[in-house]
């Protein structure tokens, strides 16, 4: 790469942009703005590639509904229900408020496909949880709920995956399946780690919960539970495409929150409009200035230059998807995690193709990547969210990481090297790859 050429004087500045505290998404925009200034060509290109790409991707109007629907369960209490229900199933069991962390990420991933959304809402509860009488250490309720809210973007529904439908021209429905058994290897893989690190610093036995409560919690956590099963059920049962589910989740939720459990008010439902505005207008800017920037890599023949260096390694398909785990899993320690899904990864996706790599593998591969990344130091957005809501030293939360990292790499492993463990679920759905 020539320093004073148009490409690299565009990295120059949205790296400076961004150190300077611009959003990545903007400076992507500036930086395309002088690559086609300095390269001679229109700029209205940059506006001409954002608004193709947006306009056209009827796709993308998942994100702002999941996002909504999301911070309606936070603010109502359909959280605190489920909750309560997975303290009845679990929380009897010694280390029981952590197995509980697990279950309801597990069951609250089926309904938000947000990392972010899951720790900010029921992170915060779980962790006064955890914290009340001294129970649990500051810094593993943080550590143990920031584990498990990477959960949310890998079973279906996921954010994630929907972009990297956009990319990669796969399949959403096929992608959301794919991710099922891996976020539940993930979630066992969680438990273990809890259920060893419970025995070891001896930590409580949750009271039970009587069995006669048993009804009661069900049926009031049954409008919650309910969710995943008509968003699933609607999308494989040929009812509803993923964009139409995540419009059904977003009114399943205000239903729920405002008719039924009575449980929002006026000024809660506009704070939460509010917010998930600004989230989405966050994403939407990131994504555009990833489709403007996307055009100067596609200009510069970066793609077929990587996948020509990458076949003079000789690379066989595992030696690849080993790489591009290693690239990720470094990248993810100092990005964030879709501006390497929108920007790295499309670059990856040709050489991919070419050795044969199956795109629905290989977009789980990329999400589990992305989320463990939202874990690691140190940029790990989730590891300063949990530090800031438990209140706890970030070096203690790291520490006390660090066995669910290691846990998550190994699944991460067997998800990479045994593809059936991601596409058995969609071939019983149809899939022929």
């Amino acid at each position: 790469m020539i320093p004073d050429s148009p490409f690299s004087l565009a990295l120059v500045a949205i790296i400076g942009l961004s150190l300077l505290g611009l959003p990545i998404g903007l400076g992507m925009i500036t930086g395309s703005i002088i690559y086609l200034a300095l390269s001679g060509q229109d700029m209205s290109i940059a506006a001409e590639q954002v608004l193709n790409g947006l306009n056209g991707s009827y796709i993308l109007l998942a994100v702002p509904l999941f996002i909504f629907s999301a911070g309606l369960m936070n603010a109502g209490s359909m959280t605190d229900r489920l909750l309560r229900f997975c303290n009845m199933l679990v929380g009897r069991f010694r280390g029981g408020l952590g197995h509980v962390n697990v279950v309801q990420s597990v069951i609250f991933a089926g309904m938000s496909g947000s990392a972010i959304a899951d720790a900010a809402g029921s992170g915060r509860m779980i962790i006064d949880m955890m914290k009340r009488g001294g129970a649990y250490p500051a810094s593993y309720a943080a550590a143990i709920t920031a584990a498990t809210a990477v959960i949310g973007p890998i079973i279906p529904p996921s954010i994630p995956m929907v972009l990297y439908a956009l990319i990669s021209d796969s399949s959403i429905g096929y992608l959301f399946l794919g991710g099922v058994v891996p976020g539940l290897l993930m979630g066992v893989a969680q438990m273990g780690i809890n259920t060893w690190m419970a025995h070891r610093h001896d930590f409580p036995v949750a009271e039970r919960v009587p069995l006669r409560e048993l009804p009661r919690l069900t049926w009031d956590a049954l409008p919650s539970l309910l969710m995943p099963v008509i968003l699933l059920g609607g999308i494989y049962g040929g009812v509803m495409t993923p964009t139409e589910a995540a419009a059904v989740a977003a009114a399943y939720a205000f239903l729920v929150a405002t008719l039924l459990y009575r449980s929002i008010s006026a000024p809660q439902l506009y704070s939460t409009v509010l917010d998930s505005a600004r989230s989405t207008a966050a994403i939407g800017m990131l994504i555009a200035g990833a489709l403007a920037f996307n055009y100067v890599v596609t200009s510069e023949n970066i793609p077929t230059t990587v996948r020509n260096l990458l076949a003079g390694y000789e690379l066989s398909r595992w030696e690849f998807l080993l790489a591009v785990n290693v690239i990720l899993l470094v990248l993810g320690c100092l990005l964030e995690g879709s501006t390497i899904l929108l920007v790295v990864v499309p670059v990856l996706i040709p050489t991919a193709q070419a050795l044969g790599v199956d795109m629905v593998h290989l977009g789980v591969v990329v999400v589990v990547n992305i989320m463990i990344g939202l874990i690691t130091p140190p940029y790990g957005l989730l590891l300063f969210i949990v530090a800031k809501l438990a209140d706890a030293p970030l070096s203690a939360v790291v520490r006390d990481m660090m066995p669910f990292i290691l846990a998550m790499v190994l699944a991460l492993a067997a998800i990479t090297f045994i593809p059936d463990l991601v596409l058995w679920l969609p071939r019983q759905f149809g899939y022929q790859g």
